[in-house]
């Protein structure tokens, strides 16, 4: 769809996010939109990053978000929101919609924006290059942008007729301050002799974690048997997750099982919203695919990476996925690569034991791990020079003919 020229007579932007990740996303821009245009009005249903950042939160979301396919009471929640939107569009003249990921959320506000005159602009593509490639029509009505996070998705949506731009990833906007890191995680746990520190991701959401983290509670237990100088650290989002995987441990092995305190193995600590220090720290990790994948490849460490669907679906999972699915690679850094550079087991429906063999082979495979370092290195070199902060706010303000 071609641009349309600015309204003068609107004005502001109304942001909406559903998840976690878009308040992370949308969070960077605004503060950037906010920093060159202090006046601007900037509004949205969002998170609690959104509105540190300079938004003027109009509802609170993000903070009970689920993955997969949601129960009805989640969709009645969001036919709700979007009464409340619809209205507030009504009211407030504003001159731009900027959605933010959660296309299945957000494809309908578009269109009421759009029917009220005023233009949209995508903030993280739909990721119709793995699924649901028809929607690519409605994109295109709807919208008449996409900032991409993600290299090969400019190309990929341009082929389709879709005006796009590759913004870069806002984990790659500043580097790391690697000495503060250090500092840290300084007590953290140190491995026995000939020892290896493995970093254990169970996801961020709560049916993520729910899945995950039996399996890698039973991995490291393997790992630990046969490698006693093995120590590890879990990186969770909240301090509530700790406590619930804390719990999940004592139910799972017992409150005295050999080797444990209280159910929790020894030689296994948590840290609580510092990802990053945990990569540091870190020789290699365990990692449920999500966007902390590319987390851990900006610091170039090797990982096995893995996604756990509810055991209910492990049939209908493999062979639906084959008609659904248009791409075979899921995790990030596989798709940037455009090959498997990291083993992913998507979907994972086995124990521990499969994750632990994957830790193994970075072990004791010969230069199988310095494989992996090379490869993450040519991912990380593709978002060079590319700030999603400031490119994103160069697009917007293109848009709405701003200087």
């Amino acid at each position: 769809m071609p641009p349309t020229a600015p309204n003068p007579s609107r004005s502001g932007i109304l942001f909406t996010a559903f998840e976690p990740s878009g308040d992370d996303h949308a969070s960077v821009v605004i503060a950037e939109l906010r920093r060159r245009w202090p006046a601007l009005p900037i509004y949205a249903w969002g998170g609690r990053k959104m509105e540190a950042a300079g938004a003027t939160i109009i509802e609170r979301t993000g903070e009970h978000a689920v993955m997969g396919v949601p129960g009805i009471s989640k969709v009645l929640e969001h036919v709700r929101i979007n009464r409340r939107i619809e209205e507030w569009l009504d009211h407030n003249k504003v001159a731009l919609h900027i959605p933010v990921d959660s296309p299945d959320a957000n494809f309908s506000i578009c269109a009421m924006a759009k029917e009220r005159g005023v233009r949209v602009v995508h903030l993280v593509a739909p990721q119709l290059w793995a699924w649901r490639e028809g929607r690519i029509h409605k994109l295109r009505k709807l919208s008449e942008l996409v900032l991409c996070l993600l290299p090969f998705e400019e190309a990929w949506f341009t082929a389709r007729g879709m005006r796009a731009k590759f913004i870069g990833h806002p984990l790659f906007d500043h580097d790391l301050d690697y000495a503060d890191l250090d500092r840290r995680t300084a007590h953290l746990p140190v491995p026995g002799p000939g020892g290896t520190k493995l970093a254990l991701m169970p996801g961020s959401r709560p049916v993520e974690i729910q899945r995950s983290f039996p399996a890698l509670l039973e991995a490291f237990n393997q790992l630990r048997d046969d490698f006693p100088g093995i120590v590890a650290t879990i990186a969770v989002t909240k301090p509530h997750v700790e406590d619930e995987i804390r719990r999940m441990a004592r139910k799972i092995q017992g409150a005295n099982a050999k080797g444990t305190v209280n159910g929790w193995p020894e030689g296994l600590a948590v840290v609580v919203g510092d990802t990053d220090a945990v990569v540091r720290w870190c020789d290699m990790a365990i990692v449920a695919s999500g966007t902390v994948t590319l987390q851990v490849a900006k610091q170039l460490k090797p990982m096995v990476t893995f996604y756990r669907f509810n055991k209910i679906l492990k049939i209908p999972a493999r062979f639906l996925g084959r008609f659904l699915f248009k791409t075979e690679l899921f995790t990030l850094p596989n798709l940037i690569a455009g090959k498997r550079i990291i083993p992913e087991l998507v979907p994972h429906f086995g124990d521990g034991h499969e994750l632990a063999v994957g830790v193994y082979r970075l072990m004791r495979q010969p230069g199988y791990a310095d494989d992996q370092r090379a490869e993450l290195a040519k991912v990380v070199a593709q978002f060079k020079d590319h700030r999603a902060g400031p490119m994103a706010a160069d697009a917007i303000g293109e848009v709405l003919g701003l200087k």
